[in-house]
């Protein structure tokens, strides 16, 4: 094996890279001193509930495409094949449930944080216990997230890898500060452009060295690249179509759903309609951004072959190799190296300024604002920038650990995806089975983790166990859509396939989010009934989505009461207007409405009480592959 082979930027390269900071910082500025200048937690948190449609989808589909994921799946599609474009076919689902169930229950209520949620269902405790696994899940991710791509940076070309820490993490930090979640929306909709004009470069010149488009396709299908469809049903696979196709739309719901960076964005949009719309948006935008990455690894496929730079030694890892494909193909053309790493950095940007923000928001808005009702605007939003700013420093000591984890920086990844379950199965507990308890709640929680870590930690030392004698190939795969990414390491040699509980840590890691967030609803459900159902008549209004009653539309009315199924989810005017939540009738901070929420409500039909509304729940929210 030779050393790693360097390939060096000439100043074109840097000059781009460079603007794509300034451009960034240049946003945050604009929203710092533009518009309310960031001076109430409503406008710094959640943009004054004012954004459209579209930046918030692009914003949405920029939060999880993760450096990590842009590196990731052309080095899954180069190795293992196209399988994993079937991924694709659970956007669909994993886009409408949020859509239609999640966005109406959370928008209603008008919440500021997805944990409120919890709240106004379940209790404080219930609250607490799942902001503190949304915090510890993102703090260590977001060091991961940054400091990744920076050193598969600087493995193929030098590029001075605290450098690039330093200039991201303080980058993101201080536009996020500055400009709040206006700017971070803003600035996600300039990175998700370059993000695209640097895959399409690689792809368009790529593609033309390799003979055209036909050229890539037919060396793809001589090298047994092109996959059929999949339909072999074990669990134990790591890509068939079921594992993608079902086990996906958990990772979406887990991502879209409950998220606390997405379901800021949906909060910040001017109307419930607009949310929904956002969400819709996002889906052609996955599909793209998924084909993009399909077709990058095909072209490295007709470039390389089967002899890739890292059989060759010139690089050590999978991320290292899309890199080092990149820079080959655009050698000669300068300039356009720096707009990939553009790209690169837009995507680690886009990540880790969402994880501030609502880290932010979580900390205010579930840990500090329930227990100092007395604070005012002014103060509350300077502790709101204070966190910004901490998390940001927080995530450069995070990165700093990361350098220092080795091979424990694949497990650290992992985490993220474990968490995502546990948090989807607690919110779909509260959502959907209305006798489900706090209690119920809390243990199911806690036994989802549990269960989590457990597979997730076991299948990590198995592999590590099993990984001295058969020859290894280690690829970092991205849970596409979300921020997570899951690692996998497939052995080459054939084994006889796993018994007991080997086999659960041979599951596939697209099945985690669908098992632990199972294992959630069946614990939370079992220990409510012991400990004694809650009726729905009890349950603050617009807390329960009918899911039942809808599906069991066919069974008399008496029998959908026995059943706790009747209660439709209340329109926004009947919500806004009843004030039922007791919780939610403190005055909070003495925020006052915003004219234009008012503006909107008053188009929308809504009778404007003389109490302000707009910040009924001003009190309560989570990311995935």
């Amino acid at each position: 094996m030779g050393d790693v082979v360097q390939m060096h930027f000439s100043t074109v390269d840097y000059v781009i890279f460079a603007v794509l900071l300034v451009a960034s910082t240049g946003i945050g500025l604009y929203y710092a001193f533009s518009g309310g200048r960031q001076r109430t937690t409503q406008e710094f948190l959640l943009a004054d509930r004012s954004m459209r449609c579209l930046p918030v989808s692009l914003s949405l589909l920029a939060t999880f495409q993760s450096a990590v994921a842009i590196l990731g799946a052309p080095s899954e599609i180069y190795t293992h094949g196209t399988q994993y474009w079937f991924l694709g076919c659970s956007y669909f689902l994993g886009l409408l449930i949020p859509a239609h169930i999640f966005i109406p229950v959370f928008y209603r209520l008008r919440l500021s944080s997805a944990y409120e949620y919890l709240e106004l269902r379940f209790s404080q405790s219930v609250r607490i216990c799942g902001t503190v696994t949304f915090i510890f899940q993102m703090v260590i991710y977001m060091g991961v997230v940054l400091y990744a791509p920076a050193l598969a940076l600087n493995a193929v070309t030098g590029f001075d890898l605290w450098g690039a820490v330093l200039a991201m993490g303080l980058v993101s930090t201080l536009y996020t500060a500055l400009g709040g979640l206006k700017a971070v929306i803003w600035t996600d909709v300039f990175q998700t452009i370059v993000m695209f004009a640097g895959q399409l470069a690689v792809i368009v010149v790529g593609t033309h060295q390799a003979g055209g488009i036909a050229e890539v396709w037919r060396k793809a299908q001589n090298g047994s690249r092109i996959s059929g469809l999949d339909l072999n049903p074990d669990p134990l696979e790591r890509h068939t179509f079921w594992t993608l196709g079902v086990g996906g739309i958990f990772l979406m719901l887990a991502l879209y759903g409950v998220n606390q960076a997405q379901v800021q964005r949906y909060l910040s949009s001017r109307t419930e309609k607009e949310a929904i719309m956002s969400c819709y948006a996002v889906f052609p935008c996955q599909q793209i951004v998924l084909t993009l990455g399909c077709l990058m690894g095909l072209v490295m496929f007709a470039r390389y072959g089967e002899e890739s730079p890292l059989d060759k030694g010139y690089v050590k890892t999978n991320d290292q190799m899309v890199l080092y494909f990149v820079m080959d193909v655009l050698r000669d053309l300068p300039g356009l190296p720096g707009l990939f790493v553009a790209c690169l950095f837009s995507g680690a940007l886009s990540t880790i300024s969402s994880a501030f923000n609502s880290l932010a928001t979580v900390t205010m808005e579930d840990l500090i604002k329930p227990h100092v009702p007395v604070m005012t605007e002014a103060r509350a939003t300077l502790l709101s920038k204070m966190l910004a700013i901490g998390y940001g420093l927080v995530c450069l000591a995070m990165a700093y650990l990361a350098s220092l984890m080795g091979s424990v920086l694949q497990a650290a990844l992992s985490i993220f995806g474990m968490v995502g379950g546990p948090l989807l199965g607690v919110f779909c507990l509260g959502m959907f089975f209305p006798w489900a308890n706090s209690t119920g709640a809390l243990v199911g929680l806690a036994s989802g983790l549990v269960m989590a870590f457990w597979i997730g930690i076991g299948s990590f030392v198995s592999r590590m166990a099993t990984s001295a004698p058969p020859v290894i190939n280690a690829t970092i795969i991205p849970d596409v859509g979300n921020m997570t990414t899951a690692v996998m390491t497939t052995l080459i040699t054939t084994k006889p396939r796993p018994t007991g509980v080997q086999a659960l840590y041979s599951l596939s890691y697209m099945w985690y989010s669908a098992h632990n967030s199972t294992t959630v609803v069946v614990v939370g459900l079992l220990v409510s009934f012991l400990t004694g159902p809650w009726k729905e008549k009890d349950l603050n209004p617009g807390t329960i989505y009918p899911v039942l009653g809808n599906l069991l539309f066919f069974l008399p009315q008496r029998y959908k009461e026995k059943l706790c199924c009747v209660t439709p989810l209340e329109d926004k005017s009947e919500v806004l207007d009843h004030q039922p939540y007791q919780m939610a009738q403190k005055e909070i901070n003495g925020v006052a409405c915003t004219k234009e929420e008012d503006k909107i409500r008053e188009e929308e039909g809504v009778q404007i009480t003389a109490q302000p509304t707009c910040n009924l729940a001003h009190t309560v929210q989570e990311t995935a592959l």
